[in-house]
Formats: C-alpha cells, sequence, structure tokens
C-alpha cells in the first residue's frame, strides 16, 4: 500500500496494532493451553503412582556373552606338578637294591618285577635320552617326559643319563641324581639298570603304572 495522505498513514498504524494484538492475543492461548497440558500430566502422575515403563517389543533381546571359561583341568595339572616337585637333594642310595645289578623297586611291589623288567617282559616304547644337559635341565625334561608317558598310557620307558665318563673326575653325577628323581615320583613302580646292548650303567629301565 502506497501512503499518500496523513489518513493512508493512520490506516497502516491501525492495521500493525491490530496485526500486534492477534499475536499477543495467540501467545496467551499458547501459554494457557501449555499450562493445562502440564497440569493435567501431573493430575495422572498423582492418580497412577509409581510405573515401570512396558518393554519395548520392537527390540530383539540378546543373549549375554558367556564368561570366558575357567581353565580347571589346567590348574589342576599345574598343582599336581608342584606337589609333585622333585628335590636334587633326595639320596635313593638306601632305597636301591644293589645285588648282582642296581635296581629299585617301591614298597609293596615284588620282586618278581623287577625281575620281569630286566628280562624284557615289558617292551620299552620310549627314550629319554639326557646326555649334554644340565642338572636343573636334566630335572625338568625327566619329569615332563613322566608326566607326558603317562598320559599316554606307557607303562615301560628307557631313560640314558650316561656313565659319567665326560664328567670331572669321572664321577657320575647325573646317575645318581637320575635315581634319585625317579624314586620321588609317585609314577615310578620300578626301575632297573639297562642291559649291556640297552646302554648298560647308563641308562635304566623304568616301570609305570598304570594310567588312572
Amino acid at each position: 500500500m502506497k501512503i499518500k495522505t496523513l489518513a493512508d498513514l493512520k490506516l497502516v498504524k491501525r492495521d500493525i496494532e491490530a496485526q500486534a494484538r492477534r499475536e499477543e492475543q495467540l501467545a496467551a492461548e499458547q501459554a494457557l493451553a501449555a499450562r493445562r497440558a502440564t497440569a493435567e500430566k501431573d493430575l495422572f502422575i498423582r492418580a497412577a503412582g509409581a510405573v515401570n515403563p512396558l518393554p519395548d517389543k520392537r527390540r530383539a533381546p540378546l543373549a549375554k556373552k558367556p564368561a570366558a571359561p575357567v581353565p580347571l583341568q589346567q590348574q589342576r595339572d599345574e598343582q599336581a606338578v608342584l606337589r609333585e616337585a622333585i628335590s636334587d637333594d633326595f639320596d635313593a642310595s638306601t632305597l636301591l637294591d644293589t645285588d648282582e645289578n642296581m635296581s629299585f623297586r617301591r614298597p609293596g611291589i615284588g620282586p618278581d618285577v623287577t625281575r620281569k623288567l630286566r628280562l624284557g617282559h615289558w617292551s620299552i616304547q620310549r627314550q629319554l635320552d639326557l646326555h649334554g644337559l644340565r642338572s636343573d635341565e636334566a630335572r625338568e625334561a625327566l619329569g615332563a617326559f613322566i608326566r607326558e608317558a603317562r598320559q599316554h598310557g606307557i607303562r615301560c620307558v628307557r631313560v640314558v643319563h650316561g656313565k659319567g665318563l665326560g664328567s670331572p673326575g669321572k664321577a657320575p653325577v647325573l646317575k645318581s641324581k637320575v635315581q634319585g628323581w625317579l624314586v620321588q615320583k609317585t609314577e615310578v613302580l620300578a626301575f632297573v639298570q639297562a642291559k649291556p646292548a640297552d646302554g648298560g650303567a647308563g641308562a635304566l629301565v623304568v616301570l609305570l603304572a598304570p594310567a588312572p
């Protein structure tokens, strides 16, 4: 609208004022409606009391990730190894039978067992050679060898410890230690000095208890 006269100016002014009043009235109505909605919501909450939301059926329940399995068998094996630790200071000389050939049999095992062991009644199924190993290495190797053989149901093994010819003073240090270690192993029922063809004084033929 083009303003040409004072009357036109007054008309525009009235239109602006009318528009402002309409906007004020609309804002007041909106504020009143908001207050009423809030009051109705508060009234419903007071009337309904505490409520729990219903599960959203649009969501699929997911199974919780299972906890990592506890290696119980591994723990039992490790505990068994600790319980069966063998000592270097154990003196087995008083437990050995020194007849025509050295031998050992656990209490309750008859002399016929060592006799049959010498005669090859049980065939040798596995062998461990400890040549060149230090004392601690040989001890660990022997313990692991006995455990593994037992787990596989092996009954008769040969352990080669050497005659000590390469040791200072030609003393068979490892030989006596191997005897002491075997005596301490509950899996060992008996052992005898090997026949000359199987290593003689440098080896032992060992009989293990049956696997449980």
